[in-house]
């Protein structure tokens, strides 16, 4: 977006006529003056929602019915029993403000249908946007010493979150930070949506995944990200492009990086049976996740405080570590004994999924997202995204013969179960739908579905028969290729969206010539990044609740068009 639309619409906001008590004429009797009550919902009201900026910009942000005396005081009633309540009533609490929420409009992008140049671009120039990535990658690791990766946030919130998910989030989450900081922004995005502030914190988009140009971006490292990092690196590696010292830097970066991810961010936790395992943490103990000590208080602030170990994390460290040829003993755990103690059975275990954001999809078979740290916290309560699935599909392909998969009658159940999730959800379409997903996109899925189906491949075809002898993965190869060739490059796209269409495309085995219309996105948006990398931030991954909470950066971006490209490459010249 250029200067002039966001001077434009900052006029507007600023000059709007102004009907109805604004977000700080609600709060701020409540919360703006000395704390009672949990400190926590005051100060998170004080440091996010109330600070200068953004009451400048929703000053004069109004809501007509909150004119109705009787209406305003059960908000403000309901804030007041978050704030005094010692043990609150979240649902009650939460019934005004999901009310409000149920107010706006929202929706998930839709690009719109655009004719595509069929010529690929020359060899030599996908090559050329390869060896671009990668230096930017190794560049990127030589100056900070690790790969960063940025949080940054939307505050006018997911399209899947309305009032029926809001009190969903507020009854099943267990923090109660995190309780305070989902009422408090779904509270906020109400006043943004319906205001002409919302232009400038939501402005339009290309494609499908959102670019991430909002202004704090929190820089942080996680064993989940560096897990992608080490694929991207030795992708590389495997095209025979890299020089000799970029081969030995690639590899002195990827040896790190599986040192972070399976000991520095391990951790000890117990399974449902009682043994022991290690896990993988998404955010290692301090100073590792490389916050600033100014972003490490606003994670406190925002519920963050405890943060636990989960099963995608886990999985695609272990996945990442084995690609590399790592033989650290924590990779003979076999996980799927672990696994099994998070994946739902209908009627036969208790129930894992608290924050059901996606119940428009059958749980049966699924494992469920966060790991019970050692001292059974759960801060999160539980959800289960599709694609979290996948990873652990994968990696159990990798691990087939080191884990006794298909010796072990319950690890082999194990996997089982979860292939018919998937099945499930591309025989019904609902793979395809935003809402079927926690912390992806459809185009994420897809992408992670080629990944996982690649190491199923790479099985001798005798596992291949026992592990689906059904053939579920052909049904679902031939649902995913249909949504990335008939949807997602039907239509205007970005460069994230077009390096996963091609990492889809790439490990399915598509015809070449579909690969056009990807290829050429990525070549003609080259250098759009400007000084930070060869592109810009988007969307990678992101938390629903407390609000739209991006995951993404220009490292990343150079990650999967890597990765993309390097796949393409191999499918063009036959190798």
């Amino acid at each position: 977006m250029s200067f002039h639309y966001f001077a434009g619409h900052a006029y507007r906001a600023l000059t709007a006529r102004k009907d109805g008590p604004s977000l700080y004429e609600v709060c701020d009797p409540v919360l703006a003056g000395p704390s009672t009550g949990d400190p926590h919902i005051a100060k998170f009201y004080k440091m996010a929602l109330g600070n200068p900026a953004l009451r400048v910009l929703l000053n004069r942000a109004g809501l007509p019915e909150l004119h109705d005396e009787a209406r305003l005081g059960r908000l403000r009633e309901a804030l007041r029993r978050a704030r005094e309540d010692q043990v609150p009533d979240w649902a009650a609490i939460g019934a005004p403000v999901a009310d409000l929420v149920d107010s706006i409009e929202l929706d998930h992008p839709r690009p719109p249908k655009i004719a595509f140049n069929r010529d690929a671009p020359a060899l030599s120039v996908i090559d050329g946007v390869i060896r671009d990535c990668a230096q930017h990658l190794l560049r990127s690791y030589r100056e900070s010493g690790f790969l960063p990766t940025y949080a940054a946030f939307n505050l006018i919130g997911d399209p899947d979150v309305r009032g029926r998910e809001l009190i969903m989030a507020l009854t099943g989450l267990n923090a109660r930070g995190y309780k305070n900081s989902s009422l408090l922004f779904n509270l906020a995005r109400v006043f943004i949506a319906r205001s002409s502030a919302r232009a400038i914190i939501n402005p339009p988009w290309k494609g499908i995944a959102e670019p991430m140009w909002e202004p704090v971006q929190i820089r942080h490292r996680s064993a989940y990200y560096d897990a992608f990092f080490i694929e991207a690196l030795l992708s590389y590696v495997e095209t025979g492009l890299a020089s000799p010292a970029d081969t030995a830097a690639a590899k002195r970066a990827i040896d790190d990086m599986v040192d972070f991810c399976i000991n520095i961010s391990r951790e000890e936790v117990k399974a449902q049976d009682g043994r022991r395992f290690d896990v993988i943490t998404a955010l290692a103990p301090a100073p590792h996740p490389r916050f600033s000590r100014f972003f490490a208080q606003i994670k406190q602030d925002l519920g963050f405080g405890v943060y636990v170990p989960d099963c995608d994390t886990t999985a695609c460290s272990f996945s990442a570590a084995t690609q590399a040829g790592s033989s650290d003993p924590i990779l003979d755990q076999p996980l799927l004994d672990f696994y099994e103690g998070y994946q739902v059975r209908g009627g036969t275990n208790e129930p894992r999924v608290t924050v059901p954001l996606n119940d428009n999809i059958d749980y049966e078979g699924g494992v469920a997202t966060w790991i019970d740290n050692v001292k059974g916290e759960r801060p999160y309560g539980n959800d289960l995204d599709p694609t979290l699935n996948l990873d652990i599909l994968e990696v159990s392909f990798r691990n087939l013969a080191r884990w006794k998969v298909l010796e072990t009658p319950s690890r082999l159940a194990t996997v089982h179960r979860i292939i018919a999730f998937q099945k499930r959800l591309a025989e019904s379409g609902a793979f395809a739908n935003p809402r079927s997903h926690i912390y992806y996109l459809p185009e994420l899925y897809s992408a992670y579905f080629g990944r996982c189906y690649a190491a199923y491949l790479a099985l001798p075809l005798a596992a291949q028969q026992a592990i689906d002898p059904d053939g579920a993965f052909d049904l679902i190869r031939t649902h995913v290729l249909s949504y990335v060739q008939g949807e997602m490059l039907a239509g205007e796209i970005n460069v994230f969206d077009a390096a996963l269409a091609l990492i889809a495309l790439g490990h399915l085995g598509a015809d070449v010539r579909t690969f056009a219309p990807a290829l050429n996105c990525i070549v003609t948006q080259l250098g759009e990044g400007g000084r930070r990398g060869p592109f810009r931030a988007y969307e990678w991954n992101k938390m629903k609740t407390p609000t739209r909470i991006l995951v993404g950066g220009p490292e990343v971006t150079s990650a999967f068009v890597l990765m993309g490209l390097a796949l393409a490459r191999k499918a063009m010249t036959g190798s």
